[in-house]
């Protein structure tokens, strides 16, 4: 039973910051490749940040500079520090597990979601 639970969203002004977290159970974080994607209104869901199994990250061009993923082994948990937030990064943010077994077997979980609402 594969569990990613997010928290750490809310109401935060313009300029302001937020640290999402992912606490994970039923798999090991350092063995996926671990995503922080957002869905805002009336867009698709699109990756924000992920980190590889290696330690290497990636970043959505508009979140580059001003977001950080990070991923603590010890606690199984994956965060994204979020800074100078704009009212273009409200959203709902969702963690995203995915590993796969082969180029047609993939293991991809998800989590519930947390909001983000970026408004003054």
């Amino acid at each position: 039973q594969v569990q990613l639970v997010e928290s750490g969203g809310g109401l935060v002004q313009p300029g302001g910051s937020l640290r999402l977290s992912c606490v994970a159970s039923g798999i090991i974080v350092s063995s996926y490749t671990m995503g922080w994607y957002r869905q805002g209104p009336g867009n698709p869901r699109e990756l924000v940040a992920d980190i590889t199994s290696a330690g290497n990250t990636n970043y959505l061009g508009s979140v580059k500079g001003r977001f950080t993923i990070s991923r603590d082994n010890a606690k199984n948990t994956v965060y994204l520090q979020m800074n100078s937030l704009t009212p273009e990064d409200t959203a709902v943010y969702y963690c995203n597990a995915r590993r796969y077994r082969s180029p047609t077997q993939v293991e991809d979980f998800w989590g519930q979601g947390t909001e983000v609402t970026v408004s003054s």
